[in-house]
């Protein structure tokens, strides 16, 4: 599944080749399609592991810091951190995904949109938990919140696509807190 996250990450959905898929995976096409269903099913299931990749690495940061407002901020710092391994693409790939899927391929626009809405979510939860541990004001709209982070991260995401962002990317997600993983 690395393989084919890494390749559809770096090229895209409707820039990677079965024949891509054939040469990164060292299948036929008939043992990707019994595998998979299809190129959308692969993309699809790759798709999924980004994202619980990407929910994993938000635990992590919400498990390491003392306070769920201080593990999400942690977290939004660690996206303008350089990685040790260098990402197939500089933005996240429900991020790439989204921009380059039109409206008129609507399985993958909603497979995307729902991964997107998962996340949100995630973020509202964690902003009720801040709300009720007294970290935010009692009044705060968590789910208001989780969007607007959510696209504050989103941009973020998107910002780090320019070939000259890498230090904006860091700078604009506090990079002088980054630490060693």
């Amino acid at each position: 599944m690395g393989k084919a996250m890494e390749l559809f990450w770096s090229k895209g959905y409707h820039n990677t080749s079965l024949k891509n898929l054939e040469a990164a995976l060292n299948m036929r096409p008939g043992s990707i399609y019994a595998a998979f269903g299809s190129k959308q099913g692969l993309f699809s299931e790759t798709l999924q592991a980004y994202l619980k990749l990407s929910r994993a690495r938000l635990d992590d940061a919400l498990q390491r810091e003392p306070t769920v407002l201080a593990g999400l901020a942690a977290h939004v710092r660690s996206l303008g951190c350089t990685p040790q391994i260098a990402p197939p693409a500089r933005a996240c790939m429900l991020v790439k995904t989204l921009l380059e899927t039109p409206d008129d391929d609507p399985v993958l626009r909603r497979l995307t949109e729902q991964m997107m809405s998962s996340m949100e979510k995630a973020l509202a939860e964690i902003f009720r938990v801040a709300r009720d541990a007294g970290e935010i004001a009692a009044d705060a709209d968590p789910d208001r919140l989780a969007a607007r982070l959510q696209a504050e991260i989103f941009g973020l995401r998107a910002y780090a696509q320019r070939t000259d962002a890498r230090d904006r990317v860091a700078t604009l997600a506090d990079r002088g807190r980054c630490t060693a993983r």
